[in-house]
């Protein structure tokens, strides 16, 4: 794939190995790149003031990061939402295997055949970068077997309205230009009751597949969740080549995203966040870019669940060791 870091498939949000590492700081990670403008968080609620203690607080979890970061977060029993920069286009990495499931669950009306099932649970569970590969291909136009054009997942994006999102005509998945804004109107069909584009059978399976995915890609946008509501997770990232034909903004920069539904017990809410310009210093080691995109993460996700549910536990997601991937030379 073009799209590949200089990192294996491995470790674009995929399978890396469990255990515990700490969160890069600012100061042991600052990206190269000039610092972000101060973010613009716009939130309406039911509750006046918890309107401007999220828009304040989000703010100022973003205030100090070199991260660029877009977000958009939803709940539906308090009325709220806060969006900042949400139509801001990323590098999707592995959320888009979300997108694929979605796709492939519309395309099929809910029902899996066996395969396609054991497929979708190595694609989200796991993040098996093939498995998603070969679901991509079900759903494209084959005509051109180098550029796969998925058409059928296109359908899906017309019918959910996720009009951002440009999906990637050449097979390369973690391509997909994704926004925060459409990423989060994923997350309300899911996690919804409108059989429109989904019957109950395939958004409860969906959001299954999210609760079940390993233990150590359960982190980001599910830091300080309620630890009595049901966690759905799904992150992608993956760091840039140096390849030439990289744009130079993008060469060696980690892409870090992550999105979260919680649900049972009268939670309803939705958060994703996506971010780039987490590079890795000169000299330091790889992993501390991709750190510090997941600490810029799981800082506004505390912020934002310390708001919404004051009175509540917050969850602490472990860390992954780092891929211990093989360098390569595709971009």
């Amino acid at each position: 794939m073009r799209w590949l870091s200089t990192l294996t498939a491995a470790a674009i949000g995929a399978g890396a190995v469990a255990g515990s590492i700490a969160a890069a700081t600012p100061s042991t990670a600052a990206p190269q790149g000039a610092r972000a403008a101060a973010p613009t968080v716009r939130c309406t609620s039911n509750n006046p003031e918890l309107t401007k203690k999220l828009s304040g607080d989000i703010a100022k979890a973003l205030e100090n990061r070199e991260s660029l970061a877009s977000l958009s977060f939803y709940d539906r029993p308090t009325g709220t939402s806060c969006t900042s920069d949400s139509s801001k286009k990323y590098d999707s990495a592995s959320t888009a295997k979300t997108i694929i499931l979605g796709a492939l669950l519309y395309q099929r009306g809910g029902t899996l055949t066996k395969a396609e099932d054991a497929l979708a649970h190595k694609m989200i569970i796991d993040s098996d970068n093939d498995s998603a590969t070969t679901l991509w291909k079900r759903l494209s136009d084959l005509k051109d077997p180098a550029k796969p054009n998925p058409v059928k997942i296109q359908e899906f994006l017309d019918k959910v309205g996720m009009e951002e999102t440009v999906l990637d005509k050449e097979g390369s998945w973690g391509l997909t230009q994704i926004t925060a804004g459409d990423q989060a109107k994923l997350l309300r069909m899911f996690s919804g009751d409108d059989d429109s584009v989904l019957g109950s059978k395939g958004r409860a399976y969906a959001l299954d597949l999210m609760h079940q995915v390993q233990s150590s890609q359960r982190w980001g946008a599910t830091a300080g969740a309620p630890l009595d509501s049901m966690i759905h997770v799904k992150n992608g990232w993956m760091q840039r080549s140096q390849n030439p034909d990289v744009e130079p903004f993008d060469k060696g920069d980690w892409k870090v995203n992550s999105m979260a539904v919680l649900t049972d017990n009268g939670y309803d809410s939705g958060l994703a966040v996506l971010t780039e310009n987490n590079r890795v210093p000169k000299g330091h080691p790889a992993n501390e870019g991709w750190e510090y995109g997941i600490e810029t993460i799981e800082t506004v996700s505390r912020a934002i669940y310390r708001d919404v549910y004051p009175d509540s536990d917050g969850y602490r997601p472990s860390r992954p060791d780092f891929p211990n991937a093989k360098l390569t030379t595709t971009g």
